[in-house]
């Protein structure tokens, strides 16, 4: 792991005798119920103090997790779509907040996540939707609003939307080959090539986990990546919430 630490601290010493510091954020998907592995995320992401925002699947969740995650005051909870269900056809990517289906009935879904999930979760709620598969049909932004959502978080670089953007820009999984965790070290320049353009032009860095596949590879590397980067003075690992506040904050 020398090399993965020269890599990451390396950018932060710049940001440092900058007098900067980079903002991180970690993001997990597909929350459902308490499970063992749920438990181990919790325990590592608050070992290092570092704030957790779950996307929960709203239709297939309830009571059991809220009662799980109440105990978790560096958690927050976010929408992750309705159900999860992939109504595209099998030549497109998958997607649930799609062209698929009428304009009203995918709204009304997410209406109904949005207010189940804050009756659940209360202060731990965030109104952000994450979409499943990280895709939402554009005709459907400007509706959001309007259903109480204040944020959006895909995957990538953020661009023009009608709500503003917290994204995620690393993936800790190997989707398209061996769906276990990635090089570490591949990691880490995503991690650096991030901050590089975040010295620049601003933003934050948005880790994506999935705790139900990890494998003991993405388990190390989340150790790692928190024991180089937590107690640096030229990193902040920040709550969504707070990151939603300042960007909502009138300009100065």
């Amino acid at each position: 792991m020398d090399e993965f630490k020269a890599v990451i601290v390396g950018e932060l010493d710049r940001w440092q005798r900058a007098g900067k510091v980079a903002r991180f954020w970690l993001r997990d998907d597909d929350a459902i119920e308490p499970t063992e592995p749920l438990d181990r995320l919790l325990e590592i992401s608050a070992a290092f103090a570092v704030p957790l925002t779950l996307a929960v699947i709203p239709a297939h969740t309830g009571e059991a997790l809220a009662d799980r995650l109440r105990r978790e005051p560096l958690c927050s909870v976010a929408v992750h779509g309705w159900s999860h269900r992939n109504h595209a056809g099998p030549d497109e990517k998958k997607q649930e907040l799609g062209r698929h289906r009428p304009v009203a009935d995918v709204l009304a879904e997410l209406k109904q996540g949005f207010d189940q999930l804050f009756a659940l979760y209360g202060a731990q709620f965030v109104p952000m939707l994450i979409p499943p598969w990280n895709r939402i049909d554009a005709a459907l932004l400007p509706q959001l609003a309007g259903l109480g959502y204040r944020a959006l978080s895909v995957y990538g670089p953020e661009r023009p939307a009608a709500l503003p953007l917290i994204n995620t820009h690393v993936d800790v999984m190997d989707w398209q080959g061996t769906r276990g965790g990635r090089d570490p070290q591949a990691l880490a320049v995503e991690i650096a090539a991030r901050l590089r353009l975040m010295f620049d032009h601003g933003g934050t860095m948005g880790l994506l986990t999935h705790h139900l596949v990890h494998d003991a590879a993405v388990w190390d590397f989340m150790k790692a990546l928190f024991m180089v980067t937590a107690d640096h003075p030229a990193c902040h690992w920040a709550a969504v919430p707070d990151i939603l506040r300042e960007q909502q904050a009138p300009a100065g």
